[in-house]
């Protein structure tokens, strides 16, 4: 029986596809390097930002990655590129998840300061147990801040469910051994995901109560 929901926070709970590509372009751009394409830039969204910024940017040095990922957080944190809001319904469905009495929690490849910031902007912070950053741990997919999580938690893999958009959040779901599933509203698309270990693909964020209201207990 699912007892703790740990969600992913970019394309899952907040639609910043836009303003974390836009971001990664930019940061190339300062540093007088060729711009990732948007489709490109897509593809690394969920990861940790030096693993990321390493995968857009094969030849550069551990000091070129350095100097990108700075370049990354001045413009993200900045207030020149559009913001980020959460996908409709979002909002709803955490309150009634927490409600209903489900332990909430955040798995994300973004800062501790990002992810600090959008959760004053949002004023959601208190419906979550606690979170986990890429900065402060492994990058998905290792399931690192997963188990830290679970640990947190006092909760076992089985009791646990993560909710993501990209291949990353399934991949680390499974290297836990936690149940997940997808949502279709994010970066990487549904075959991806299910592939990837996807239990499930929901078409939007407020089908997961009637999902795991039809979930068999043992699944």
């Amino acid at each position: 029986m699912t007892e703790l929901i740990v969600f992913d926070w970019d394309g899952t709970l907040m639609d910043s596809e836009r303003r974390i590509v836009a971001c990664l372009q930019q940061a190339a751009r300062d540093l007088g390097l060729p711009a990732p394409s948007a489709v490109r830039a897509r593809e690394v969204i969920g990861l940790g930002l030096r693993e990321a910024l390493a995968d857009l940017f094969p030849e550069a040095g551990a000091e070129t990655v350095e100097r990108l990922a700075a370049a990354y957080r001045r413009r993200f944190l900045g207030d020149e590129q559009v913001r980020s809001e959460l996908f409709p319904g979002a909002r709803e469905l955490l309150e009634e998840l927490a409600e209903a009495g489900y332990l909430l929690a955040v798995a994300t490849g973004k800062s501790r300061r990002g992810l600090e910031k959008e959760l004053a902007h949002t004023g959601l912070a208190d419906l979550f147990l606690t979170s986990r950053c890429a900065d402060e741990t492994r990058s998905k997919p290792h399931p690192q801040m997963l188990l830290e999580i679970l640990e947190y938690a006092g909760r076992e893999p089985e009791a646990a469910l993560v909710v993501g958009d990209t291949e990353f959040d399934m991949r680390m779901a499974a290297n836990a051994g936690v149940p997940a599933v997808g949502v279709e509203h994010g970066v990487h698309p549904p075959e991806r995901l299910r592939a990837a270990g996807a239990l499930e693909v929901l078409p939007r964020l407020g089908d997961l109560p009637e999902w795991l209201g039809r979930r068999p207990a043992s699944g």
